[in-house]
């Protein structure tokens, strides 16, 4: 059996791409936030794109559930996109909405390091 490649054009790709973009920002704005979290994963590794579409749902009106999925989107980035996502969520901290201050401030927190807390308020320590 031989594999027949199929060549597409330039015009077709970018069709397609659009078209993932659409729905990787669908499932973005989702209420669930396991599917949120991972569209923007997804969105982290297309670039220039991705992070248009993630920085436009931090900054925007848009829900919490979809702000925490795009700071976790913006702190996956890697390589030469990495830099200009911190600086995404550098000038989230200048928000004036509560809700992206926060995913701005934890989100940094955990770029630099940073481990996120155990348990909650309602456990007690031994």
């Amino acid at each position: 059996m031989k594999f027949q490649e199929q060549k597409s054009s330039g015009q077709e790709k970018d069709e397609a791409s659009i078209e993932l973009l659409r729905q990787l920002t669908r499932k973005l704005c989702s209420s669930d936030i396991s599917s949120a979290r991972l569209a923007a994963f997804n969105l982290s590794w297309m670039q220039e794109d991705g992070l248009a579409i993630l920085t436009e749902t931090l900054l925007g009106n848009f829900s919490r559930t979809t702000k925490k999925a795009a700071a976790y989107g913006l702190r996956s980035m890697k390589g030469r996109m990495k830099k200009m996502a911190s600086e995404v969520l550098e000038q989230g901290l200048k928000h004036r909405d509560r809700t992206t201050k926060a995913a701005c401030v934890k989100a940094l927190f955990l770029m630099k390091g940073g481990t996120p807390k155990k348990g909650g308020s309602h456990s007690k320590p031994k």
